[in-house]
């Protein structure tokens, strides 16, 4: 039967599920309270000639993108260009850099150069990292998560030991490999799932492989572009896009979410899909409908948020990469002070995206584009003293990197995004940046419920419900859902 779809949020998240469920016929609307389309994936230009990708600025595991767009008839190349990054990315050490080749028998090199033996083991904990990943993204991550006993497939059952669900990630790493760069190159990709690599279960491995093994691109003229394809797809099955669309109440009657209120005014639906904040959207029901209680919500690991710097250098940057990690500090102490302590950090680790050194459209000619991330607790005090203190903090050490003196100099375009922007942007909980941590206790059924358990037409996507934050898991996520709604036969009552 068709229906009338109410989608809030305009995220990968809420794109993936507007586009199959129009597909499926439905009458579907997306409605977007900013601006622009695309949610953290959002893009800027500058009067001045910058475009600045506002948030996600690593494309990695192409194949679930390209699934997407396979699921649609058409492939990602129809709408950007993919560039393949050599090196995927440096890193910075205290005592010198280590660059990551964009060939998997450079990278094993790499590895033997600095630990005798290290190759061999490269190969081993890339082939259990590659099973991982088959399993993990092909069949685990693809649940609704409903109950556990969606799990008891023959596939999943063949391969339950090889996932290494109860196995720390540190343990895992550290059972490979010793010398400690190799660990925190083999430990920086489950930052991305939010949480420290010692409440990691081991399957997110599979992380290693869908980097590392499956290789480091760009998309040319920015991560953004994906938000656009995705958009486009989804218009092209009938969804109807809605900006500056502000929802500010799901009513509901009869236990049935029935409509929206947008910008004052009421919209009737017969299913509503929520891609906004999980929390956020809690807010909009009466608490007998909630899921979870405020006390449920203090008590969730979160996914950092983090203090972010648009920067733009009327002047070419010497020495930088496009992607760069600088980690010449303890990554455990940073991310005790995340998890545990909830302080901003004594002894940052920070990451640098320079698009400009692929993508020339990005940038005025002979300029520098720059974003710099550095990862932050949620909840904690934001202001413009602590965001430059950090921002000198950065650039002295780019100035140490590049050793090009008085950056800030040479800067033509400036603008910080931290935990106040993530709320009022995004309606984050307490400014988070990725969403809930990937850890063992928030697995699966353990993550918040893609369904409402009261309002049985109400449904929950994104970055805090299953299988994770992410891009990729995002779109998973979506998918997930409109299959869901796609396979009821009559709206529920």
């Amino acid at each position: 039967m068709k229906k009338k779809i109410a989608i809030i949020g305009s995220g990968f998240s809420g794109i993936s599920s507007a586009a199959y469920t129009a597909a499926a016929g439905h009458e579907v609307h997306i409605f977007e309270k900013n601006d622009i389309a695309g949610g953290r994936a959002r893009q800027f230009t500058t009067a001045n000639g910058y475009t600045f990708d506002m948030g996600p600025s690593w494309y990695w595991m192409p194949d679930i993108i390209e699934d997407f767009f396979r699921d649609f008839g058409t492939t990602p190349e129809h709408f950007y260009k993919l560039v393949s990054l050599d090196p995927q990315f440096e890193m910075i050490f205290n005592d010198g850099l280590m660059a990551i080749p964009e060939k998997y028998e450079d990278m094993r090199r790499v590895f033997e150069d600095l630990e005798e033996g290290a190759g061999p083991k490269l190969d081993k904990f890339m082939e259990e990292a590659r099973i991982k990943y088959e399993v993990g993204m092909r069949d685990f991550v693809n649940k609704p998560c409903l109950s556990w006993l969606e799990f008891f497939s023959p596939k999943i059952a063949r391969n339950a030991l090889k996932l290494d669900l109860l196995t720390s990630f540190r343990n895992h790493v550290r059972h490979y490999f010793k010398h400690p760069k190799l660990v925190a190159l083999m430990e920086f990709p489950v930052l991305f799932l939010g949480a420290a690599p010692a409440d990691i279960p081991a399957m997110y491995s599979l992380m290693n492989y869908g980097g590392y093994g499956l290789g480091t691109w760009y998309p040319m003229g920015g991560f953004y572009k994906v938000s656009e394809a995705m958009i486009a797809v989804a218009q092209k099955q009938g969804a109807q896009l809605h900006l500056r669309a502000h929802v500010s109440e799901i009513n509901i009657r009869d236990d049935k979410a029935v409509s929206l209120t947008v910008n004052g005014n009421e919209i009737c639906f017969d299913t509503v899909i929520a891609s906004s904040d999980y929390h956020h959207t809690e807010t909009l029901l009466d608490k007998k409908y909630r899921n979870y209680t405020e006390n449920y919500w203090q008590n969730r690991v979160f996914a950092p948020s983090c203090l972010i710097y648009y920067l733009g250098f009327n002047t070419r940057i010497p020495g930088l990469k496009h992607h760069t990690l600088f980690f010449e500090n303890d990554l455990d102490l940073h991310a005790h002070e995340i998890y545990h302590d909830k302080k901003w950090p004594s002894k940052p680790l920070f990451y640098a995206c320079c698009p400009s050194k692929t993508d020339p459209g990005v940038a005025p000619e002979g300029h520098e584009n720059l974003f710099l991330l550095m990862p932050l607790a949620t909840g904690i005090a934001d202001n413009e003293t602590l965001r430059e203190q950090y921002f000198e903090e950065m650039i002295s050490r780019l100035e140490r990197h590049t050793g090009m003196t008085t950056m800030a100099s040479r800067i033509d375009y400036k603008r910080s995004y931290c935990i106040k922007d993530f709320i009022a942007d995004y309606n984050a909980y307490q400014g988070n940046a990725y969403g809930l941590a990937n850890t063992l206790k928030q697995t699966a059924v353990l993550k918040p419920s893609i369904r409402n358990r009261k309002i049985k037409n109400l449904y929950y996507t994104g970055q805090l419900t299953v299988p994770g934050p992410g891009v990729p898991p995002s779109i998973i996520s979506g998918k997930i859902v409109a299959t869901e709604i796609n396979q009821l036969k009559h709206v529920p009552v």
